[in-house]
């Protein structure tokens, strides 16, 4: 059964811990998260595929000892309901229409009009990140990057439905990498994915971050795409910046109005040029470049 190890910590602290944790060779496996509980207050999860025996409990005590001297705060472990949180989120779900894009159901595939780009996502499965605002968004900053730029291949982070890599795929026909930390979600979006067709050019992986090998063997990105939270975005920026291709593009959504400034300094500070941001449903979502680096690439 799967475990969670939880521990809140100022917003610094957080950012320190997660570092630390991402950085730690005996916890690259592990799935690690950061949301904001409060203003100022972040909970770091580790999600565990089984309670922790003794070994993995004292290297998580020498991270937080190493951190924080010599009483530090200490994780709480607790078992994570079997609930299907995705599938509660799906309930009365209606076909989301972004430009030629159009996100449905099975039982809405007469909604598909001859132009369009349909993409069939399963009733009760993952859809984006629940908030039909930040899918759309991202899928229309997605069409004008693949109308405005030459684009060789694709990251989608924390995939989810795998609504967006698929997206992608039918739009622009190239290779697409979509990961995500859920193991539930990978498995949601390969059979998306296989659903739509799209099998031949999006790869599906497990992954906390994008540090881990498969991530430099299939880089760098001409377009990066991530639809989570501001916390994580934050904490991505120097990673997403060293994952892309000189003149490529990302795309960042999962946001609300007073989180933008934050996320956008962030990707200013890692070297990449603001574009614009965009309202959807009270989500943003917005684009940034990497200025290009001597000849286009071939």
């Amino acid at each position: 059964m799967t475990h969670t190890a939880s521990i809140t910590l100022s917003e610094s602290d957080a950012f320190r811990l997660v570092t630390a944790l991402d950085e730690d060779l005996a916890l690259t496996h592990l799935a690690v998260d950061a949301v904001e509980e409060a203003p100022g207050r972040w909970r770091v999860t580790l999600y565990l595929p089984e309670a922790p025996d003794n070994g993995l409990v004292a290297i998580l005590a020498a991270a937080t000892q190493a951190l924080f001297g010599a009483a530090p705060p200490a994780f709480a472990i607790a078992p994570l309901p079997e609930t299907n949180w995705v599938a509660k989120s799906l309930q009365g779900l209606k076909p989301v229409r972004a430009g030629r894009f159009l996100v449905h159901g099975a039982h809405d595939r007469d909604k598909v009009r001859a132009n369009d780009i349909g993409i069939e996502i399963e009733a009760g499965e993952a859809f984006g990140t629940g908030h039909h605002g930040t899918t759309a968004g991202c899928l229309l900053a997605i069409e004008r990057a693949v109308r405005t730029r030459p684009i060789r291949n694709a990251l989608d982070i924390g995939t989810g439905s795998g609504v967006l890599a698929i997206g992608i795929a039918k739009l622009a026909h190239v290779p697409v990498l979509a990961s995500d930390i859920d193991p539930v979600a990978t498995r949601v979006a390969a059979a998306n994915v296989r659903l739509n067709e799209a099998h031949p050019e999006v790869r599906v992986v497990t992954a906390a971050g994008i540090g881990s090998r498969v991530f430099r063997v299939n880089g760098p990105f001409d377009l990066i795409v991530a639809n989570i939270l501001a916390g994580p975005l934050v904490m991505l920026a120097p990673s997403i910046r060293r994952a892309l291709a000189p003149g490529g593009t990302v795309i960042l959504s999962g946001l609300v109005p007073p989180q933008t400034n934050r996320v956008a300094a962030a990707y200013r500070a890692a070297g990449l040029r603001f574009e614009r941001a965009e309202s959807r449903e009270e989500w943003m979502t917005l684009t940034f470049t990497l200025p290009p680096v001597g000849p286009p690439r071939r």
